[in-house]
């Protein structure tokens, strides 16, 4: 298995990824699709309706080609937008509340660690030479200070608890005996020191233990508490706000009458919240200019996410208030295939809204392309290490933009699956990851860079060339 860094997963959809071999995934995706396949049969003689014509076929460019920004250009400016950590002040957060966060501050050790000599099995704490006397009374975890030994005797412990003073080494359980007279002896020799971790053996009060902008893991969490933390000074998380833009949105019940069910404003919170962010508001706005003005001039969040609006139709407003607010678009559509449409804008010093498209696909894309870039830099977060697997089928390209298209990940090789079009979320919902293909296309077995989705774990499986 191909190493790829972190991930997190969860519930049934991490399960499925992990057991479903690639034959019964690309059932489940593509089953019946007249969609977007993401690989033609070679018999097709035209590309599939929602992918642009392979490279050669006469096309003419975009007009917004002359601004529209590379997506490799498009990730960096985003993630270069704001400073490291904001301009927010450091919080202290309890250490339940701290996973996932950065340190802003080195962790120092509080006390000894540990802070007392103690056994590190169960069995005897002996003095001198044996065989010894063992004492009728214990030695346990979570007691005060025992009595010492004196030379030749033995005293029963458990692992964790205080080494008595004069002790000068531990004998475990499966290697001593005692005889029919109550003394103790020893299995095999017994060395000075032996299963007794010393006071201070793995830090002392005053050492540096983590650095500042070391990631919170569960692994942090423990050494903090074992060195005394109850609370951790850390980088806050991005405070983002969804504004959701659109007439025929519907909220509940089936679509109809022209009306479609929103599917942005129940994902995009839980996707910035594994991207790191804290959602503190999701609001609907319909197609309406008056309160998009209001809503992003009040709002006081770090970064502002809203959905649809960022064409040049009729109704597409975001462009008008973001001219009419005077704010500097660091972004103005990207070369990307889906979500070309989308933008990054800088409101204030401490303020950005990212414009997303209103199609799903493409609002995943815009999110993994210009949201996950700047959160990451807002929360101090490094960037995660680039990689590549080669593809199991060939891709089209288009002729002029990256296409970003679901894979599930295989052993060492990337399945891309279909029910890839802007507006289409079956074959994402089954993805590990989006693999980066480049304009023209990508062949079987080309190495294609993939992006990771914040809770894909990798699978298990063979790749066919």
């Amino acid at each position: 298995m191909t190493a790829r860094g972190t991930h997190t997963h969860t519930g049934e959809h991490a399960r499925d990824a992990e057991d479903l071999d690639v034959e019964e995934v690309l059932a489940l995706v593509n089953e019946g699709s007249t969609g977007d396949p993401a690989v033609p049969s070679p018999s097709t003689s035209a590309a599939p309706q929602g992918t642009p014509q392979p490279p050669g076929t006469p096309r003419k460019p975009d007009t917004d080609q002359h601004r529209a920004t590379s997506w490799s250009e498009a990730r960096a400016i985003a993630g270069r937008a704001a400073r490291s950590g904001g301009h927010r002040a450091p919080v202290s957060v309890t250490l339940d509340s701290a996973l996932g966060l950065v340190l802003a501050a080195p962790l120092v050790a509080l006390s000894d660690l540990p802070s007392f000599d103690t056994s590190a099995m169960d069995g005897w704490a002996v003095a001198g030479p044996g065989p010894w006397a063992v004492r009728e009374d214990r030695v346990l975890a979570g007691h005060a200070q025992p009595e010492p030994l004196s030379d030749g005797e033995a005293v029963r412990i458990a692992t964790g608890a205080r080494v008595p003073a004069d002790a000068t080494a531990v004998i475990r359980s499966e290697h001593g005996r005692t005889d029919d007279k109550g003394r103790l002896h020893a299995a095999r020799d017994v060395g000075h020191g032996q299963d007794i971790r010393p006071r201070g053996q793995e830090c002392r009060s005053g050492d540096h233990l983590l650095p500042g902008g070391t990631l919170v893991t569960p692994a942090v969490l423990g050494l903090a508490a074992a060195a005394g933390y109850d609370t951790l000074t850390v980088v806050p998380r991005p405070r983002v706000e969804v504004l959701v833009l659109g007439d025929e949105l519907l909220t509940e019940g089936l679509p109809r009458d022209g009306f479609i069910r929103d599917a942005l404003g129940p994902m995009l919170p839980s996707w910035l919240r594994a991207l790191g962010a804290e959602v503190i508001a999701v609001r609907r706005l319909g197609d309406d200019a008056k309160a998009l003005h209001k809503a992003i001039t009040a709002s006081t969040a770090d970064v502002i996410v809203t959905t649809g609006g960022t064409a040049s139709g009729p109704v597409d407003h975001v462009h008008p208030t973001l001219r009419g607010i005077g704010a500097e678009l660091l972004v103005d559509s990207v070369k990307v295939r889906p979500g070309h449409p989308m933008l990054l804008a800088r409101i204030k010093d401490d303020q950005h809204l990212v414009g997303l498209p209103g199609n799903p696909l493409a609002a995943i894309s815009g999110l993994l392309t210009l949201a996950e870039p700047l959160l990451r830099t807002l929360s101090a977060h490094p960037a995660p290490e680039p990689y590549a697997l080669p593809l199991q089928d060939a891709v089209h390209g288009h002729p002029y933009d990256t296409r970003l298209i679901p894979a599930v990940l295989r052993g060492d090789c990337a399945v891309p699956l279909h029910y890839n079009g802007p507006a289409m979320l079956r074959g994402i919902a089954a993805a590990d990851a989006l693999a980066v293909v480049p304009p023209g296309g990508a062949r079987q077995g080309q190495q294609a860079e993939l992006i990771d989705l914040p809770w894909a774990v990798a699978g298990i499986g063979v790749c066919f060339t």
